[in-house]
């Protein structure tokens, strides 16, 4: 078994993991970054880049360049309901120059992080690495333990360890870091449809009965999901894909000649909606960020954007102590004390979300067709900046220090 030893070692090329490397990098920080995949090509990961890191972009140079990738535009977000159609967010009601948030496929954006860390000599990236454990010594993570794409097993030892490989977090169970988990009552079912040049734009979610469906476009198709009842999926199967493609037509008339694009169950993914997050993101030598500190809903689309912000706010924290080898427990607390806050924040709207209007309507509880926060954002329009900038922006966005830049 191989080993070798550098400044960071990062577990996940996700927007939390590729976004540090580059910025570590970009400071003089020996980086390594580990991926277990081949590739950045997954189905159904979201797609939005929002206005703080569009702002991000600019604060590091790379405004022109990010400009140059294929992407699109959203305004609004939308909500048709039986009685119309209802604005939850307005994005041109943001502060500062970017009034919108950027549909971009995340394997684009992953490879645009990815190009830029190249630049740095400091940065090593390693594909098909397939983290197995941490390492330790004397109670200390000083490491991981990987397999490559031939089975054969590495170690990387590192002065800081980072856990960013997503929900599912090999690196945390690994550490036994104990997580606070908040529940759902919902999952998501995701598929994928066609999309055509007269077929409406945008992101809409569509209320009827006691259904969901939420359509977001992309370049050339529509990343389709259903809400249902936690473990609702099993009882859809029992009704038959016929029965799931009439409720899809139903809730959007437009695609109803294209719903025999879901061919098999197969084409159906289940996302387990889960909140939750570390009690202690770090422990000595060792620090989680994005999914791997806390799961988020996908309600609001807040994923990626807490998952960049942590990792601006890590780089800014660590890259000093990083460079001269000062590197402690303080540090990391640090990270920790500054990203808990607007983490809790979001976790609570979107808590208030799930239990007081989806969970409800799902169950068919609504008592009417359109629920009362629809009716006071259409009533008070300005409301409609406050959803906005809590998706695009967050309660804490992070800025990187001169020296990142």
């Amino acid at each position: 078994m191989g080993s070798s030893h550098t400044g960071c070692l990062i577990a996940g090329a996700g927007p939390a993991g590729l976004m540090l490397g580059m910025l570590l990098a970009r400071a003089g920080v020996a980086t390594v970054v580990l991926e277990k995949h081949d590739d950045f090509l997954r189905d159904f990961r979201g797609d939005t880049v929002h206005a703080s890191t569009l702002r991000l972009m600019g604060e590091l140079g790379l405004e022109d360049a990010f400009r140059e990738l294929a992407h699109q535009h959203i305004h609004e977000l939308q909500v048709l309901t039986d009685d119309g159609t209802y604005t939850l967010a307005d994005f041109r009601r943001l502060p500062g120059r970017f009034k919108h948030i950027t549909f971009l496929p995340q394997s684009d954006f992953l490879t645009f992080l990815l190009d830029e860390a190249n630049r740095f000599g400091t940065f090593r990236f390693l594909r098909n690495s397939e983290v197995v454990a941490v390492t330790t010594d004397r109670g200390r993570v000083n490491g991981l333990r990987y397999r490559d794409a031939d089975g054969e097993e590495h170690e990387i030892h590192a002065d800081l360890t980072v856990a960013a490989d997503g929900r599912r977090s090999v690196v945390r169970e690994s550490a036994g870091l104990e997580s606070r988990v908040f529940g759902s009552a919902l999952d998501i079912l995701w598929f994928r449809l066609s999309k055509r040049e007269s077929d409406p734009g945008g992101m809409v979610g569509r209320l009827s009965g006691s259904q969901l469906l939420v359509r977001i476009e992309r370049q050339n198709h529509w990343q389709t999901a259903l809400a249902v009842c936690k473990g609702g999926y099993e009882e859809l199967r029992l009704q038959g894909l016929d029965r799931f493609r009439e409720t899809v037509a139903a809730l959007s008339p437009f695609l109803a000649d294209r719903v025999h694009e879901v061919r098999t169950w197969d084409d159906v993914k289940v996302l387990d909606v889960q909140i939750d997050r570390l009690r202690q993101w770090w422990r000595p030598g060792l620090l989680c960020i994005g999914d791997a500190a806390h799961t988020m809903s996908p309600i609001m689309g807040v994923g990626i954007n807490l998952a960049v912000q942590d990792a601006v706010a890590a780089a800014n924290i660590l890259a000093e102590p990083l460079r001269n080898g000062t590197l402690g427990d303080r540090h990391l607390r640090r990270v920790q004390r500054r990203r808990l806050p607007p983490t809790a924040v979001l976790q609570r709207m979107q808590r208030f979300l799930q239990t007081r209007f989806l969970e409800p309507w799902i169950r068919g509880e609504g008592r009417s067709s359109t629920p009362l926060l629809l009716r006071i954002l259409k009533r008070l329009p300005p409301l409609q900046g406050v959803p906005a900038r809590a998706m695009a922006i967050g309660p804490r966005p992070e800025h990187p220090v001169a020296s990142l830049r």
